[in-house]
């Protein structure tokens, strides 16, 4: 008898831990944790390279490298809520390292400017910005699971899909489309402001 459904009701369940919880499992040995983890951050960890110009593959690349760092130095971080930013410096300085070993096997850069670009790595506003944006991820996966997809669906996806699609995919009618997105919506502006988005 498989035991991969309940194995999946154990990771479903653990979506919904805190940070501090899924750390502490993931301290523990805890592959389930891990898996929560990695899932929750996967975007904040990729989306840093993307940002600095990286092709996909050095961003796998880079992806790779700051979920090493992320193992090894899990133990050692002492405050769960500084995660995300902690995450975002590690990425950044991995992109550092990238650009900087690209530039020095391509011969275009001295260490020397390489090491002057790093001082000014990311701007507090980027920073900011992409500090918001994993919020923004972290607020749509505590909603509802219909209304995770739903706001998936409309919001994240490119080219936007039409109604009848997404009605169809959720088993909805269409005409029910417009309300629930509206509730969903509303459930999301309200998780924000309690978050402290202005």
């Amino acid at each position: 008898m498989s035991t991969t459904p309940k194995l999946a009701a154990v990771g479903s369940k653990k979506k919904s831990w805190p940070d501090d919880r899924l750390v502490r499992g993931c301290v523990k040995g805890d592959q389930d944790a891990w898996s929560v983890l990695i899932d929750r951050y996967k975007n904040l960890i990729f989306s840093i390279p993307i940002k600095y110009g990286f092709t996909r593959e050095d961003a796998a690349d880079v992806f790779q490298a700051v979920c090493v760092d992320l193992l090894r130095e899990l133990p050692r971080l002492r405050e769960v809520k500084a995660l995300p930013k902690w995450l975002i410096q590690i990425s950044v300085h991995t992109c550092l390292r990238r650009r900087r070993d690209q530039e020095l096997v391509a011969g275009g850069g001295d260490e020397m400017d390489t090491l002057l670009d790093a001082e000014q790595a990311l701007p507090e506003d980027r920073l900011h910005e992409i500090e918001q944006e994993q919020a923004l991820r972290n607020t749509v996966n505590k909603l509802p699971s219909r209304c995770q997809e739903l706001v998936r669906m409309l919001f994240y996806e490119s080219p936007t899909r039409p109604y009848a699609e997404i009605a169809a995919e959720l088993g909805l009618a269409v005409g029910s489309i417009g309300f629930i997105r509206g509730r969903c919506l509303e459930k999301l502006r309200r998780s924000l402001v309690h978050a402290g988005f202005q």
